[in-house]
């Protein structure tokens, strides 16, 4: 099992840029795929970046191309989303999550089995046009 502590949301104005953390701790060395995914009130859940950890493998949804970057930094078990250019519909609670399982960060993404993966708890991310 995989621990995941996210940070870094908070609130900004529309055009506005955030960075967001997740820390990874815990049987890491199992994990395939993480990703962000994000929430917003009456919202389905949408896969927004996802990493293929082992290689690099990347999947960006539509929504979030061009303006969201995903890094990861495998001294410190650490995933990064830098989000830029921030909008009112990037608006949403962000979670990271890890897992062991899919070919493919597309894949991954897309998923809705969320039993597959270790969630972290969470950060707020509002913007405000």
């Amino acid at each position: 099992q995989v621990q995941l502590v996210e940070s870094g949301g908070d609130s900004v104005q529309a055009g506005g840029s955030l960075r967001l953390s997740c820390a990874a701790s815990g049987d890491t060395s199992s994990t395939r795929h993480m990703g962000w995914f994000r929430q917003a009130p009456g919202e389905k859940r949408e896969g927004v970046v996802c990493i293929f950890t082992r290689g690099g493998g990347l999947y960006y949804a539509d929504s979030v191309k061009g303006r969201f970057t995903i890094s990861q930094d495998n001294a410190t078990n650490t995933l990064y989303l830098q989000m830029n250019s921030l909008k009112a519909d990037d608006t949403a609670m962000y979670y990271c999550a890890a897992t062991k399982w899919f070919n493919d960060p597309r894949t991954y993404c897309a998923s809705d089995r969320d039993h597959l993966s270790d969630w972290g708890q969470g950060t707020q991310v509002t913007v405000s046009s």
